[in-house]
Order: structure tokens, then sequence, then C-alpha cells
């Protein structure tokens, strides 16, 4: 039988964690000579989430789980699975089951007839709040138009991959890492099977939209610099701009006086130019404060028990 590692990251989804490990064995008596692997890592929950797991380990013995020191986040989760399980294939998936197992046939189908990395990706956002809806689908229409790595609109985490295609993305060892850009970056001959979204089973997200959109932004920055180059297109011709000003007050001041003394238009000139000066800045600084972060080589996570 091959071995499927099916890597869960799992953050005070205690309730999710036997329905996500059924829903994967019933999914599995349907593939033939394939066997799942199972390895949550438990991202500093704090709930019985560890506790569900162990619960699961004392009666299968191909249960394992990863416990975090603290919650790294779910990058670092499925960094830790894919760099510590050893199988076959291998499998990321949500424990919330809104990832539906029942798609992991047709999936590994797939890899048989010859594609190396197979993923899934939602046709409809039914049952999501319509502004997280609309701002997720412009995330994806803007940086597929400033990035050379095109990720497919809807595209989930969720997806089967060989270990050569597990090797080449162990091999960015990153720190600030946006997988979904990663599995884009790294090739190889992949498919997407589309899906009607699903709904989690249990508890709640942790996904805040404020946290989705710093997240949003963090998958703009290490896949595109068009932010620096906008900022540099923004600096020249806010230069080109002020210096026709310049040049219209100076005649004006000639033809016409100046009862004023210029201080409107100086002030109105200063506020645009320091404007653009600091939104410069402060683009220019979250690429610095990425390069700050990775010169670190602070570990991707810290594990308490690996078992």
């Amino acid at each position: 039988m091959k071995q499927v590692a099916i890597i869960i990251p799992s953050h005070n989804e205690a309730e999710n964690v036997p329905l996500i490990y059924q829903a994967v064995q019933t999914a599995f008596a349907d593939i033939d000579g394939y066997a799942p692997l199972f390895w949550y890592i438990n991202d500093g929950s704090t709930d019985t989430t560890l506790s569900a797991v162990q619960t699961l380990q004392t009666t299968d013995p191909d249960v394992h789980y990863i416990d975090f020191s603290r919650s790294f986040g779910k990058e670092a989760g499925m960094y830790a699975g894919l760099s510590t399980a050893k199988a076959d294939l291998y499998v990321i998936m949500d424990a919330d089951l809104q990832d539906p197992p029942s798609m992991l046939p047709e999936m590994i189908q797939n890899i048989e007839s010859g594609y190396e990395m197979v993923g899934a990706a939602r046709v409809d956002r039914t049952g999501e709040p319509w502004l997280r809806s609309f701002f997720s689908n412009m995330f994806y229409k803007l940086i597929n138009r400033i990035s050379q790595t095109q990720i497919v609109p809807g595209a989930r985490d969720f997806r089967v991959m060989t270990p050569k295609v597990v090797a080449a993305i162990l091999d960015m060892s990153e720190r600030n890492r946006f997988s979904k850009g990663i599995f884009g970056w790294v090739g190889f001959k992949t498919k997407y099977l589309p899906y009607a979204n699903v709904e989690r089973q249990h508890g709640e997200t942790s996904w805040s939209f404020t946290s989705l959109f710093r997240y949003s932004i963090d998958g703009i920055i290490d896949f595109s610099d068009a932010p620096l180059t906008f900022v540099s297109w923004l600096g020249g011709i806010s230069a080109v701009l002020s210096l026709f000003a310049l040049i219209f007050i100076i005649i004006r001041a000639a033809i016409f006086g100046d009862p004023t003394a210029g201080w409107p238009s100086m002030v109105s000139i200063f506020l645009f130019i320091g404007g653009l000066q600091l939104l410069a800045i402060g683009v220019l600084g979250r690429y610095i404060g990425r390069i700050y972060l990775e010169v670190k080589h602070r570990p991707i996570y810290i594990a308490r028990e690996i078992k």
C-alpha cells in the first residue's frame, strides 16, 4: 500500500478533528492501493484539539501530530507537516471540512494519470460575506496582473502533491511564506478541480477580514515588485508636476504680483510632496521589513512535541 500523508493544520478545531479523520477514511475506502497517514499540526490551540488527536492516536497508529510551542500560523503548519512526514504522496487540507475529502479519489487518479500536483479551486463563495468575496476576487485579479507567478482564482491550499513537488517547496525555506504563490512558482504539471463552496462544520474561522487583508498584502510583496515600481513612477510624475507648478507660480507672480507672499501654494506643494514621500517610505519599509525578518534566520516553527 502506498502511503498518503494527510497534513491538517489545526487551530482550535477539537470538534472537527474526529470528523475530518472519519471523512478521509471514508474517501480512502474508494481508493485502491493507497492508505492515509494522518499528520495533525496543533497550531497553539487553546481548546482540546491536541487531546482529540491523542484520542485518535490510541486507536490508529497512523495518526501523528506536531504540537507547536505557540501559534505560528497556518503557513508554518503546512511547512512543518511537509518537512516532517514521509510518504508516497502528500495532501494538505483544512480541518474544518471546507476542503471536501470526497475529492481525494479523483485528485489521486489525476496524479496517477501523470499530473504532479492536483489542487482544488472554488467556483463560488456561497455562504461567505459579500465584502470578503469581493476583496478576494479583486486580490486574485490584482496579483495576477502585477506578478509573474499566476494564482488560479479560488485556488485552495487543498491539494495532492508528489514528493518531487514537495521537495521543491521545501527548498523555498523563506520565513515569510505565501503558499499559494509558492505552489504556482515551483511549476510542475498541475491541474485544478472545480468545486462548490462548503461551509465549515463546527467552530469559527480564525481568519478575520483584517488578517486576510494582511495576508494578501504579504502575498503581493512576496511575489511582486510592482509596488516599488509604482512609487518610483509616482515620484517621477510628482516631480514633473511640481516643476510645472513652480513655473506657473513664478509666471503668475511676475505678471500679477503675489499679495499673499505665496504661502498657500507652497504649503500645498509641501503637503503633496511630503505625502508622496511618506507613501514611498512606507512601501520601501514593507520590503525592508521582510528582509530584516529573513536575515534573522529564525525557525519557521518550534515544536513542543512530534509524535
